[in-house]
C-alpha cells in the first residue's frame, strides 16, 4: 500500500481500494467527480452552458450493471445521434468529456457507455472474456437509446476512439442497416508488425491466458516509448 504523508484517512482508503472491482471504482469516482468534470479536457476549454447532461445505471440483458452518460442540446431536437465507444484504456466520461461536450454544443446528441469492466460498470477491471459478447453489450445499449422516440427518426453514427474503433467496426458490421456511418479515431484493429511479440511468447501468454485468464500480465518493456514516437510527447507524458 502507499502512504501519502498529510492524507486524510477517507482518501487514504481511496487510494489503498481494490480498483479491480467496480465498488470502489464507483467511491474513487464520486470523491473526485467535480475535479474530473473541470479538468480541460483534450484541450476543449467547453463550457456545460445550454448542455443538458445525464448519467445513469441500467442493468442489461445479462443481469450486469452499466454506466452510461448522455450530452444534449437544451433547445431544440438533435441534429444527429453519436454512439461513442471508448478505448482499452480509457472510460466513456474521462477524455472524452470534452469532445462530447463540444458535439453537444455544435447540435449533436452524444451518448457513451463504460463496458462491462472499465469505469463504473460492472465486473472485473479491464477483464474481456469474450470480445463479441462485450460488442453485443455495446449493441444492446445502443439499440435502446435510438429507440427513443425523440431520437429514432435521426441520422445516427457510431465514434470510436483506439479499441473502440474495432468496437464500432464490428457493430457496424452486425448492423449495417442501423448506422449512417463511423467516426474512427486511432483505431486499433491490427497490431502493427513491428510490436508483435516473437511467436514462441504469443504461444506462451495464450496458453496462460487461458489456464488464467483472470490474471494480469505485468509488460516489462517501456510502453510510453511504443505509445508515443515523438520523443518530446513521451517525455510529456511520463511523470
Amino acid at each position: 500500500m502507499v502512504k501519502l504523508e498529510g492524507l486524510s484517512e477517507e482518501l487514504q482508503k481511496i487510494l489503498d481500494a481494490d480498483m479491480d472491482h467496480v465498488g470502489p471504482r464507483r467511491i474513487a469516482r464520486e470523491a473526485f467527480k467535480h475535479i474530473q468534470l473541470s479538468i480541460d479536457h483534450l484541450l476543449f476549454k467547453m463550457p456545460t452552458d445550454g448542455l443538458k447532461m445525464a448519467e445513469s445505471y441500467e442493468v442489461n440483458s445479462r443481469g450486469l450493471e452499466i454506466f452510461s452518460k448522455s450530452w444534449l442540446p437544451e433547445k431544440g431536437s438533435p441534429k444527429a445521434v453519436i454512439c461513442f465507444c471508448h478505448g482499452y484504456g480509457d472510460t466513456c466520461t474521462f477524455f472524452f468529456e470534452g469532445v462530447a461536450r463540444k458535439l453537444a454544443s455544435s447540435g449533436y446528441g452524444v451518448f457513451a457507455m463504460d463496458y462491462p469492466g472499465f469505469g463504473l460498470s460492472e465486473g472485473l477491471h479491464g477483464y474481456i472474456p469474450n470480445f463479441d459478447i462485450m460488442v453485443g453489450d455495446v449493441i444492446e445499449h445502443y439499440s435502446k437509446v435510438k429507440e427513443n422516440p425523440n431520437l429514432e427518426k435521426l441520422p445516427s453514427f457510431l465514434f470510436g476512439q483506439s479499441m473502440g474503433g474495432a468496437v464500432a467496426l464490428k457493430v457496424h458490421m452486425r448492423q449495417p442497416d442501423s448506422w449512417n456511418g463511423a467516426v474512427l479515431v486511432a483505431p486499433m484493429c491490427k497490431i502493427a508488425d513491428d510490436m508483435v511479440p516473437p511467436w514462441i511468447l504469443t504461444q506462451i501468454l495464450s496458453g496462460m491466458a487461458k489456464l488464467l485468464p483472470k490474471q494480469k500480465l505485468v509488460p516489462h518493456k517501456d510502453l510510453a516509448e511504443l505509445a508515443f514516437k515523438v520523443v518530446k510527447n513521451r517525455e510529456q507524458e511520463q511523470p
